[in-house]
């Protein structure tokens, strides 16, 4: 009974939170356009940004044959610390440049984490297609 009841009034509390955060940034962004403007060019950035790590490592398959071909760890790091390096440098065309901003350090540290996992995990896919083969 107490379980039936918490849930009642937990989700009647969370969605009055939600319709109040949502009006309150409706009238925020009404009165602001230009942080709305701000926030629309962010997310356009990240998901071109996105779009390029997804997309390095499939275009450049030849090179991953290339790579495990030589047998070598030493190839292996220095392929997957390329495209990280790559990575790494169209996120700082994209942002602008370098920023003082820890926050915005911490986000394009922990997107270069998860890009250089991503190609990781994309590369050691193909090389055990190859090995399949």
């Amino acid at each position: 009974m107490l379980e039936a009841v918490g849930k009642y009034v937990g989700g009647k509390v969370l969605t009055a939170l939600l319709v109040l955060g949502c009006a309150g940034a409706g009238i925020w962004f009404w009165n602001h356009p230009e942080h709305l403007a701000a926030i629309w060019t962010t997310i356009k950035y990240a998901l071109a940004w996105i779009a390029f790590v997804v997309v390095l490592p499939w275009a450049a398959f030849l090179l991953t044959r290339w790579v495990v071909s030589k047998e070598s760890n030493t190839a292996v790091a220095v392929m997957l610390g390329g495209y990280t390096l790559i990575d790494a440098i169209v996120a700082m065309l994209l942002v602008g440049g370098i920023r003082n901003s820890f926050l915005t350090w911490t986000i394009l540290l922990v997107g270069f984490l998860a890009a250089g996992v991503y190609n990781f995990l994309v590369c050691e896919y193909h090389a055990m297609r190859l090995e399949d083969r």
